[in-house]
């Protein structure tokens, strides 16, 4: 608006959780260099992320909201300042030197040139009118604490916060959720369990999550060993940073992201982790295609964008079983570890309770032999695999299959076998096409001179919209289905 010589008013909304992450605070710190910026800041607090907040600053604004010392000459100088211009002058100017004086206590925003107002009911709406009109009349950056209640005005919601921040089918006049009867667990609960497992035997182990117990299913590992877990916030850099600080004094972090999100620790992952060599393992929750929450949560690119990273193993499980291996290979591998996996329930493979094996890192399984064709797939694509060569099969053609196992490092062996043995090669991946596992399987194929005909199945160069998974699956043409018609149409080229 400055730039081109527009007056307007600017609002920038932003919930408590959020808080704490580095771009919030470097974003308050750049405009309040500039006091002439007429931005108004409203924090939504309601002390909630998905799960309750934790941390410093959330104590800060429990303190702030809390004082009724300073409540009440927040409410006198509303009043003031809502009805007698001369007065509302005079505080613009001697706001923070009032309030400081009177308080004998700085406040964090205003450290950052924000005048601050508030906390203020923000299910009070009148009153919310009101004020948002008088600022209005107030230059420069200032920011409104608003004090409001998760899922207010249904029941349910205000009861059981977590539960309801994403409750799936529900009915809305009972409140009674639609959960789909299945006993096959959750790949996130089969990463709880066994990280509490493995912590159970090893006191080394400690659980980092950025806000998400609960989605992640560390809260399993948090209730009963609150003190081997640490929620840090939305703040995935500095997850990554704070794992990386305990690896190098003896622990081995298990860190939890979502895939997504991870995006966001990038360089934490290669500077502190990856250069030191350091012995923390990086557990990608909701890697690839999620569903309906859209191209803003499809773990896309981790395959990709991890596949770049020296000193960095990279693992992917086909099933249950495998993911509680992987945990247990990347704690025994005493070295930098990502295992990535999807959202939803798993293969129905059984899991709990089963004796740990450890795998060979960068050694992928052969899991049916064939002949002129061989699918290779990385992670629980396979399972998909598995149903398109049973179908081939049934057509009286045998095709073979290969799971990988490790996006990084490749197994060499295997590829080298495929390499000289097949005509057509087809790589099935639930990540990003450019810069994946198949396009690594082509670089490879090329540089030992193999010449098979390659087709590469996975998520193509867009963002992908919301659906449901099964739906998103067959869009991108990597479903049962979709790798079914592929090696049909290879079949017929061959003939």
């Amino acid at each position: 608006a400055e730039l081109k010589g527009e007056q307007r008013q600017v609002v920038a909304v932003i919930g408590d959780g959020s808080m704490t992450g580095g771009l919030a605070f470097e974003g308050l710190n750049n405009a309040g260099a500039s006091k002439q910026t007429n931005l108004l800041v409203i924090l939504n607090d309601n002390n909630m992320a998905i799960d309750q907040a934790t941390g410093a600053l959330k104590n800060y604004l429990v303190k702030i909201s809390t004082s009724r010392r300073y409540n009440a000459i927040k409410r006198r100088l509303w009043r003031i300042l809502s009805h007698t211009p001369a007065v509302l002058r005079f505080c613009q100017k001697a706001g923070n030197a009032v309030k400081q004086g009177l308080l004998k206590n700085s406040n964090l925003f205003e450290s950052l040139n924000f005048r601050y107002f508030g906390p203020i009911d923000g299910h009070n709406l009148p009153e919310l009118v009101r004020v948002l009109t008088a600022l209005q009349r107030i230059e420069g950056p200032k920011l409104l604490h608003v004090m409001t209640v998760k899922g207010k005005g249904y029941k349910p919601a205000e009861c059981n916060k977590p539960v309801w921040h994403a409750p799936g089918k529900f009915n809305p006049e009972t409140g009674e959720r639609i959960v789909s009867k299945t006993e096959v667990a959750r790949y996130q609960d089969v990463f709880g369990q066994t990280l509490l497992d493995l912590a159970r035997a090893d006191e080394r182990i400690v659980g980092i999550t950025p806000a998400m117990p609960s989605g992640s299913s560390m809260n399993i590992l948090m209730k009963e060993m609150p003190e081997r877990c640490f929620d840090v916030g939305i703040a995935e850099g500095h997850a990554v940073t704070f794992s990386a600080g305990l690896a190098a004094a003896g622990m081995v972090p298990f860190c939890n992201i979502y895939s997504s999100f991870m995006q966001r620790a990038y360089d934490n992952v290669i500077h502190d982790v990856a250069i030191q060599r350091l012995p923390v393992v990086m557990c990608l929750d909701r890697g690839g295609l999620v569903g309906e929450d859209g191209a803003t949560h499809h773990g896309a690119f981790d395959l990709a964008y991890f596949g770049t990273v020296p000193n960095l193993t990279v693992a992917a499980p086909m099933n249950e079983l495998e993911l509680r291996n992987m945990m247990f290979t990347a704690l025994e591998a005493g070295r930098p570890f990502a295992i990535r996996y999807p959202r939803g329930n798993g293969a129905g493979v059984a899991w709990r309770d089963e004796p740990f094996a450890a795998m060979e890192i960068g050694r992928g399984r052969c899991l049916k032999d064939g002949e002129r064709i061989a699918v290779l797939t990385i992670g629980t694509v396979g399972n998909f695999a598995s149903e398109a060569i049973a179908r081939m099969e049934a057509d009286g053609i045998r095709v073979a299959h290969y799971d990988l196992r490790f996006a990084k490092p490749l197994d060499q062996e295997l590829l080298h076998e495929v390499g000289r043995k097949f005509r057509c090669v087809v790589t099935v991946e639930d990540g990003a096409l450019r810069g994946g596992v198949g396009e690594a399987v082509v670089a490879f194929f090329c540089e030992h001179g193999y010449l098979p005909k390659v087709v590469n199945l996975g998520i193509p160069d867009r963002f992908v919209e919301h659906g449901t998974p099964a739906q998103l699956y067959a869009q991108c043409g990597y479903d049962a289905e979709g790798i079914y018609r592929t090696l049909k149409s290879l079949q017929e080229s061959l003939q």
